[in-house]
């Protein structure tokens, strides 16, 4: 296990880098009462398209570029650095379970839309008491003459206003499964939040007897098998989120004078900033630990996930406060950045679930002699 990233993993990532910093621009965000639709969420898309983004984790075999989770979280961390506004996260998220559910013809259909961009998808799985794990969901799923239908609703699902099909976790009589539905069929209604991370789209989504597709492989372990995955990709946006909160602090610290001197010169200040220094770096830690447990299949790359996702949340939420403060009354202004970060942060911390709740499924998984929710 060697944790020192290869020189092509440092060069996706400055390609990223360079990308977003061109790309971003938070001007018409930095406004009082800015919204959603002001962050131009896919305008940015065909650019991603291009650089081969939504397919870097897609098996080959399906079109996409096969490379590994390292590799993705070079990728995201920077998204998460510049909160790139893009329906990424839920395109990644509805492959996944194409990937894990879904037939080989579904899988080469589907993945390979994916990975050319042609194809944008939603994952709906949260409940509205923002349950993701619970044995029952608010979607239920029927079968009539070899047709499926699903009723009910799903809450706060990531870019389900941009997608061109959700895939859908629904109740059935054998179970929870996994349905991809056409977005703009009959019986779907797609609800945009007024979600308090601006940069990112939150919906809520109702079914009306909405026409559905099964994807067959879908198993007990199928939504664990995702979950990890998407506990990396927050945990990879929330470590950069850090670095990036962090080096804006010390910065204005060191430029902001007070009582004649920089505020970075007081030790208070000092001893502040070296914590969430020391708090980047284990965060960052685990996100690289988690990304090579997905890659080697390690079985404890469930543990690693529910690790990077726990710590990294909290770290992202705590860091951009105290960047706040670090600021002052200056950070507090829609005028400034600041703010965005603290939302996101906030967002990633509760998306899919606590940290708290993280931390039970650790425990959960130390108790057992080996973690029973394969990589």
């Amino acid at each position: 296990m060697n944790f020192t990233l290869s020189e092509e993993h440092e060069a996706l990532r400055d390609v990223a880098k360079n990308f977003l910093s061109k790309e971003v621009n938070f001007s018409k965000l930095l406004v009082p009462g800015a919204t959603v639709e002001q962050a131009g969420y896919d305008e940015m898309w065909p650019k991603i398209v291009e650089l081969g983004w939504p397919g870097i984790v897609i098996p080959e075999t399906y079109g996409g570029l096969g490379m590994s989770y390292i590799d993705l979280a070079m990728i995201i961390g920077e998204t998460g650095r510049y909160l790139a506004s893009a329906p990424l996260f839920g395109t990644l998220a509805g492959a996944w379970a194409i990937e894990k559910a879904g037939s080989e013809k579904q899988k080469t259909d589907l993945l390979g839309s994916v990975a050319a961009g042609q194809l944008k998808l939603a994952l709906a799985v949260s409940d509205a008491d923002g349950n993701i794990d619970g044995e029952k969901s608010d979607a239920t799923a029927t079968e009539s003459g070899g047709s499926w239908q699903i009723s009910g609703s799903k809450s706060y699902v990531v870019d389900a206003p941009s997608a061109d099909k959700i895939v859908v976790m629904a109740n059935t009589n054998a179970g929870k499964k996994f349905f991809v539905v056409d977005r703009k069929a009959k019986g779907v209604t797609v609800e945009l939040l007024k979600w308090r991370d601006i940069t990112r789209q939150v919906a809520n989504v109702r079914f009306d007897k909405a026409p559905a597709e099964l994807l067959p492989e879908s198993k007990a372990d199928t939504w664990v098998w995702i979950r990890n995955r998407l506990y990396l990709v927050l945990a990879a946006e929330s470590a950069a989120g850090i670095e990036k909160a962090l080096g804006d602090a010390v910065d204005y610290a060191k430029e902001r004078v007070a009582f004649g001197r920089p505020i970075g010169s007081f030790q208070a200040l000092k001893h502040q900033l070296a914590e969430l220094k020391g708090m980047s770096e284990c965060a960052t830690a685990g996100v690289h630990y988690a990304a090579w447990a997905l890659t080697e299949n390690d079985p404890k790359a469930a543990i690693a996930c529910a690790m990077a996702q726990s710590y990294a949340s909290e770290a992202y939420r705590d860091t951009t406060f105290r960047n706040i403060q670090v600021f002052g009354a200056i950070g507090f202004t829609w005028q400034m950045p600041n703010h965005l970060y603290y939302k996101r942060a906030r967002s990633n911390a509760e998306l899919l679930g606590s940290s708290r709740h993280q931390r039970e499924q650790i425990i959960q998984m130390l108790e057992k002699d080996t973690s029973p929710l394969a990589a």
